[in-house]
């Protein structure tokens, strides 16, 4: 392939190849970093004017000539003028060059550069430890997606890898971030020896996630969205959109669903709708701590402290203040609705004003954490699974003994002793905290990953409680799922990506809804919990019908030879 080149020469012993355009620079004035040189030309120049004038003012009160100078003088003068060399051409040339011949200083700095040229191993690999220039050579050779690499890049890349250039400054230096991005990865391999290849750097838009959602990325990693459904809930149809990389998972929830449908759909309520945040203050006595949760659990102080939480946003609305004493530490539970954002940031900074707030009257007050752990986000934890965190939500449906028969390949009492023994008894038997259910996890994490949500907060977000009852005389069965902390959102972090974004459109919640604020996050919130019970009622089918095993054999087992696809070590 043709490639564009710069004139460059380079001698017979191996010397690293420059272009003929490279030239000498202020900075190269010592053999130190940059900031170092940079600040001792700083400290120089500013230490010898302040010593010149202080000199000077001297003289002229003593009636001195000022033409009588002493050997000090002599060498501030020196210092001086050399400081003000560098200065000026570290900074002043190259500014004054930026608009006399903008061309011509952008044919060799590297940071702007973006001629495409391709790709030499051998540049200025001398420069470099033999393990350092090895391992370029090795990752290089074997990374195929990387696209070619400018000399400047090349240059780049070098100062990362021997640390002159911070990897995390790579964005804010270059100003782009898709280049910042190659650049990174290249002296990632470089650095470890190990290859890239298979991890996709194009097609992505890493301008969307800066300062957003991932620092120093390198690429992404590909997930395959299926889809599931339709799934009817309260009268309304949604085609599920599912990310996951377990065979069988998308097909069972859409046999679920397939089963709801069939049997008239299901139906949900939305039981809460709050976000939480507990710091953890300390006070000198238990009797102190004692003080400060009487007056927040006050009812007669509720609306003050409100007003104050409430400043944090126009949507963020204090519901309730729910406090624990350990010894002299209280724990304080805020919760608050967040209109159609999953909350955590919103709720933090309401809580933070309400600290402030009660410093006046609590001035002995040590608030040691923003949160103590009692709210509890991504763990698991029985204040979530009694009281709630995000949307609780119950769902239910009747499944016609049809439908059981012919879509689901059981019968109802099956079905319902099997719940009893495996989702309560056994998970009883386990200590399950909030874990009564057969597979809850594997579609709450699948939908949240397709819409941009935390995947993290699939720990409390999967606390559910399947139930199985058998009615009309034994022949329909009535089943329902209860997850009382789905923490969901429409807006902010992840769901703002393109791809995700899509997931979200396509469920029809993407965005704040203006009409009415938080409709969107707990329509969100209730498609989660309809989809866990179409994922429950399929794999407890699966179950009962002795199909599991076959249906993972056949759906969850790839025939290729994967040691033929394993990337060249």
């Amino acid at each position: 392939m043709a490639v564009r080149r710069r004139p460059s020469t380079a001698s017979a012993a191996g010397e690293p190849i420059k272009s003929d355009k490279q030239l000498l620079k202020a900075s190269d004035a010592l053999p130190l970093p940059l900031y170092l040189t940079n600040g001792l030309f700083f400290t120089l120049f500013f230490t010898v004017a302040y010593f010149l004038l202080h000199r000077w003012r001297e003289k002229i009160r003593s009636s001195t000539p000022l033409h009588v100078v002493t050997l000090s003088e002599l060498a501030a003068l020196f210092s001086l003028f050399a400081s003000v060399i560098y200065l000026l051409g570290f900074f002043g040339i190259e500014f004054v060059q930026s608009f006399v011949s903008p061309s011509s200083r952008a044919a060799h700095d590297p940071w702007k550069d973006d001629v495409v040229v391709q790709r030499k191993n051998s540049v200025n690999a001398t420069a470099l430890p033999s393990s350092i220039s090895a391992a370029t050579t090795t990752a290089t050779a074997i990374d195929d997606n990387s696209t070619a690499l400018s000399t400047d890049d090349e240059e780049i890349i070098k100062s990362v890898v021997v640390g002159t250039t911070p990897s995390y400054s790579l964005e804010s230096t270059l100003g782009d971030c898709r280049r910042a991005a190659a650049i990174r990865r290249e002296a990632l391999q470089r650095t470890t020896g190990s290859s890239l290849m298979g991890l996709p750097l194009e097609g992505f838009d890493y301008e969307a996630i800066l300062g957003q959602c991932c620092e120093m990325p390198v690429g992404y990693v590909q997930i395959p969205v299926g889809v599931a459904g339709p799934l009817l809930i309260d009268g309304e149809e949604y085609t599920v959109p599912m990310a996951t990389t377990e065979g069988c998972l998308v097909a069972s929830t859409n046999r679920g669903c397939k089963a709801i449908h069939m049997s008239g759909g299901a139906g949900s309520v939305v039981l809460k709708d709050g976000m939480t945040r507990a710091p953890v203050v300390r006070f000198s006595s238990a009797a102190r701590a004692a003080k400060l949760k009487f007056f927040v659990e006050d009812p007669l102080n509720f609306d003050s402290l409100a007003v104050v939480f409430n400043r944090s946003s126009r949507f963020a609305k204090l519901q309730r203040i729910q406090c624990s004493i350990a010894g002299k530490n209280l724990y304080t539970r805020f919760t608050c609705s967040t209109g159609d954002a999953m909350g955590m940031n919103m709720v933090s900074k309401g809580v933070q004003n309400v600290l402030d707030f009660l410093q006046i009257d609590f001035p002995d007050m040590d608030v040691i954490g923003i949160s103590g752990n009692f709210c509890s986000d991504k763990k698991p934890a029985a204040v979530n699974w009694i009281e709630g965190r995000g949307k609780s939500v119950v769902c239910e449906a009747v499944i016609k003994e049809e439908v059981v028969r012919k879509v689901l390949k059981t019968n109802v009492a099956a079905l319902v002793e099997l719940n009893m023994l495996k989702n309560l008894t056994g998970s009883a038997m386990a200590g399950a905290l909030g874990g009564f259910n057969a597979h809850a996890s594997n579609i709450v994490s699948a939908i949240y990953i397709a819409t941009g949500q935390d995947p993290a907060q699939n720990v409390e977000s999967s606390h559910c409680i399947t139930m199985m009852e058998a009615i009309n005389d034994g022949k329909d069965l009535h089943v329902s799922v209860t997850m009382p902390s789905i923490e969901v959102g429409t807006v902010g972090g992840g769901t703002q990506l393109a791809s995700q974004a899509a997931c979200l459109n396509l469920l029809g919640v993407k965005g704040a809804s203006r009409d009415a604020p938080g409709s969107n996050s707990r329509k969100l919130a209730t498609i989660v919990a309809g989809s866990v019970l179409a994922g429950e009622l399929s794999l407890m089918s699966a179950i009962a019908a002795g199909q599991l095993v076959n249906s993972h054999m056949k759906y969850n087992r790839s025939s290729k030879d994967v040691s033929k696809l394993a990337c060249p070590s």
